[in-house]
């Protein structure tokens, strides 16, 4: 058994051992042998729909993303009902879709994980409905999963992963945030930007510059062109 599988154990609870147990299991590098487990995984929180199913011993079995970009891009930024409406109809249909392509049947499933926040309230509430329903129907556990804890825990799944404690650097949409991870649930804000994040001044650069939705990526196309000195910077 990995030593991630403590990890994902400590995330479910289902066992009725404390956060704490798991977590010393995790640092001392133990293993406590349980069947393997399969957790289907939605993630809903902003603007694209995104499925996956992770087996506790086999890593991840399949995953499939939606992207709403051009539903959103004649608008120049996301619109949160849109947003919520698309997740409706793609949500079920793509977790057929990964299920199947992980071979699995939906009774075989140990747990559904879904992104209980930061995000868009109707677009989580989505994500939320789904995986709590289909979970009270094959009467497994339904989990909440922090939007950026779930980022901080990410390297965990790594062949090699990063020892407690550790330094994350959170750059993501509207999140820019540095923060000491001792342990799982266990974290410390050692700062984040004072006003806009850095996915928020990407975006707002490429509408400045009148660059197509999202502005991010041609940003940093027109960023690789660039030459030192082409432009004045603030400490010039």
């Amino acid at each position: 058994m990995q030593r991630i599988w403590a990890l994902l154990a400590a995330n479910l609870g289902v066992f009725g051992i404390s956060l704490n147990f798991w977590h010393d299991c995790y640092s001392l590098g133990q293993t406590i042998e349980f069947k393997s487990l399969k957790v289907l995984g939605i993630e809903t929180s902003c603007d694209e729909t995104g499925i996956a199913v992770y087996d506790s011993d086999a890593g991840l079995l399949a995953d499939g993303l939606y992207s709403q970009v051009d539903i959103h891009a004649k608008y120049g930024g996301v619109i949160p009902e849109l947003a919520s409406r698309d997740h409706i109809r793609k949500t079920l249909p793509l977790v057929k879709q990964v299920l199947a392509q992980a071979g699995i049947d939906q009774s075989e499933l140990d747990a559904i994980a879904y992104t209980s926040g930061p995000g868009l309230v109707g677009a989580l509430l989505v994500g939320a409905s789904i995986g709590r329903a289909l979970a009270m129907g094959l009467g497994i556990p339904a989990i909440g999963v922090h939007h950026m804890e779930g980022h901080l825990l990410a390297p965990m799944l790594e062949p090699d992963p990063p020892s407690f404690p550790f330094v994350a650097l959170l750059v993501s949409g509207g999140h820019t945030q540095l923060v000491r991870v001792d342990g799982i649930g266990k974290y410390e804000m050692l700062g984040e930007s004072l006003d806009d994040a850095a996915g928020e001044a990407f975006d707002k650069v490429g509408k400045m510059l009148g660059l197509p939705y999202p502005g991010g990526p041609h940003v940093a196309k027109l960023a690789l062109q660039g030459e030192s000195g082409d432009s004045n910077s603030p400490d010039q």
